[in-house]
């Protein structure tokens, strides 16, 4: 199985768990999946801004998919998860991981490397 894994595999494998893993934690295309399990308050700091508060809702299974939605490094298992699942059982889903890889490297290069 792992001898089909090349260096480049594992590259878009990477940077496509990153993308699913950003996209599933914090962007807000996806907030109605994440809506269903936290709650979000704003509040009023001491310095006058204003911030969100995220409180995991429910108990059981509910609690510990919210509990994953507000931690990118535990959703991040999950994810990578996911993508060697789909990327062994599903081989046309390559094109759908290469645009995540392809989706994630330029966020990674816009976050760490254009920084002003």
């Amino acid at each position: 199985m792992l001898e089909h894994f090349s260096f480049l595999t594992m590259v878009i494998l990477v940077f496509a768990s990153f993308r699913l893993t950003h996209l599933l934690v914090f962007d807000n295309i996806t907030w109605f999946l994440r809506k269903p399990f936290l709650l979000v308050n704003k509040i009023d700091t001491d310095d006058g801004r204003s911030a969100q508060q995220i409180t995991v809702r429910g108990k059981g299974i509910r609690r510990f998919i919210g509990s994953l939605f507000i931690c990118h490094w535990c959703m991040g298992i999950w994810s990578s998860a996911l993508i060697i699942t789909v990327y062994y059982l599903v081989p046309a889903s390559i094109y759908i991981l290469l645009i995540l890889a392809i989706a994630g490297m330029a966020a990674f290069i816009e976050s760490h490397l254009l920084k002003k």
